[in-house]
């Protein structure tokens, strides 16, 4: 952690709501991207980086400043999806949203930018089936592109956990996209 994000969140601990909304600016990208590939819906990816943030606010005096501010609140968001997934019942792809995969996986153009909608379709086909804790492993390693370290640090998750879920979630997507016509050469 840099010097300048110390003293903010040291700002931050004594109740400084401008240092604060630094905070939340810098953040809040990486929360949402990590909640709408968690949940698949912008709307409760939404909702997460808002009750991150609270949460976030209401324990950053018991934050240690020594620890890795971003895998904190990581583990906050993370936990928030968890909780998302397993009040809602399994996400099922529509067909469109597996047309959208085979349109983006022929796609010769690799600069192409996705849009909120067509990530969410490529998640919700992608993830189909995965339980919440390999959704999350694949989400933090495959799309957020943390270290295993990290992941352990967020999930609670041990080494051969933390490896276990990802195997079996990387297995369960490779299936699944050959079963729509998706060739890995």
């Amino acid at each position: 952690m840099t010097t300048i994000d110390s003293q903010i969140l040291a700002q931050c601990q004594e109740g400084d709501k401008n240092a604060f909304r630094w905070v939340v600016q810098t953040y809040q990208r990486m929360v949402f991207s990590l909640a709408l590939k968690m949940l698949a819906d912008e709307e409760d990816a939404k909702d997460v980086v808002q009750d991150t943030f609270v949460s976030v606010w209401q324990h950053i005096r018991d934050f240690d400043l020594q620890k890795s501010f971003p895998t904190w609140v990581y583990t906050i968001a993370s936990r928030l999806c968890l909780d998302q997934l397993k009040s809602k019942s399994h996400l099922h792809a529509a067909s469109d949203d597996e047309q959208i995969l085979r349109q983006f996986a022929t796609d010769t153009d690799n600069q192409r930018i996705l849009e909120n909608k067509e990530w969410v379709s490529i998640i919700k086909t992608l993830v189909e089936g995965l339980s919440p804790k390999q959704r999350l492993v694949f989400t933090l390693i495959q799309l957020e592109g943390l270290t295993y370290t990290e992941v352990e640090q967020i999930t609670g998750m041990n080494d051969v956990q933390v490896k276990s879920n990802l195997y079996v979630a990387r297995q369960a997507i490779r299936k699944h996209l050959q079963q729509l016509g998706y060739d890995q050469d």
